[in-house]
């Protein structure tokens, strides 16, 4: 209701102006201050920057306290699953014949001939067939780090015991342990053996695609790398980290069994105190 001053009949009542103008200022201050108070209508800019914002903050915080929750970490978890249950076997026999022939020079020298198990190792015994797809080997495995790292960040609630290895445990638990805690603390080594692997048998394709010198140092250390020639002590390094890819694939393998045949949880920590 829209409220008139009464026409001047000789002087108007200055008290009357005084409310009167008031009341006709109050209504607009309250809009004004209530339309800065809701912000810009729905749907706008800032609604919908805010709600970006707001939804990559609940993401980071399902990663950090249950990533289990994600849908792309379960993506993840399904494609190391799957291919690590193909190629487990064939992780396995790579790794224990690369242990083998880290001395195979002095165990040339001593008469003892480890040929086979080298052309083995390069090339299945089946020659450039053999070798590609020891390639295509590499390249899981490169797949096999990538995922594994992504998806081995349990939260922060169980990050720590995921470090180590509780060899009290039952079998499960301690093979789930020794998957996850070998994973972490050798992956770097793991994932030189597969890069170097993916490089030694597609050294073209390797170079250009990383812009590398193919006569380069860094190539040129990878190789050294993958057969520990770095260094004097790194021989027997090797053999022994060699076994790691080993220790991994059959750990994985019997989480695959477990899964898939027992219809048991991948963890075996699930639901334990």
């Amino acid at each position: 209701m829209e409220i008139e001053p009464p026409a001047a009949a000789g002087k108007a009542d200055p008290r009357f102006d005084m409310f009167y103008g008031i009341w006709k200022l109050i209504p607009e201050e309250t809009k004004n201050y209530n339309a800065k108070r809701q912000g810009p209508p729905k749907g706008g800019p800032y609604v919908r920057r805010r709600a970006l914002r707001t939804n990559k903050h609940m993401a980071w915080r399902d990663w950090v306290d249950h990533p289990e929750k994600l849908r792309l970490r379960q993506i993840l978890f399904q494609i190391h699953f799957w291919i690590g249950a193909m190629v487990g076997g064939y992780i396995l026999l790579m790794s224990v014949s690369g242990a083998l022939i880290v001395y195979r020079s002095r165990l040339y020298d001593r008469g003892i001939s480890v040929e086979r198990i080298v052309d083995f190792h390069a090339n299945l015994l089946a020659g450039n067939t053999g070798r590609f797809v020891n390639g295509i080997g590499a390249l899981c495995l490169i797949v096999l780090c990538v995922t594994g790292a992504a998806i081995w960040w349990p939260g922060i609630a169980h990050w720590r015991r995921s470090l180590v290895v509780d060899w009290r445990a039952s079998f499960a638990r301690l093979n789930w342990d020794v998957h996850s805690a070998f994973g972490v603390w050798f992956f770097v080594f793991v994932l030189m053996w597969a890069l170097s692997g993916a490089y030694l048998v597609f050294p073209d394709q390797f170079a250009s695609g990383f812009r590398l010198d193919p006569g380069g140092p860094a190539l040129a250390w990878l190789t050294a790398a993958h057969f520990g020639r770095l260094a004097r002590f790194t021989g027997l390094l090797w053999m022994i980290l060699g076994l790691v890819p080993a220790v991994l694939a059959f750990t994985g393998v019997f989480i695959c069994c477990r899964r898939v045949i027992f219809k048991r949880p991948t963890n075996p920590w699930i639901g334990s105190a």
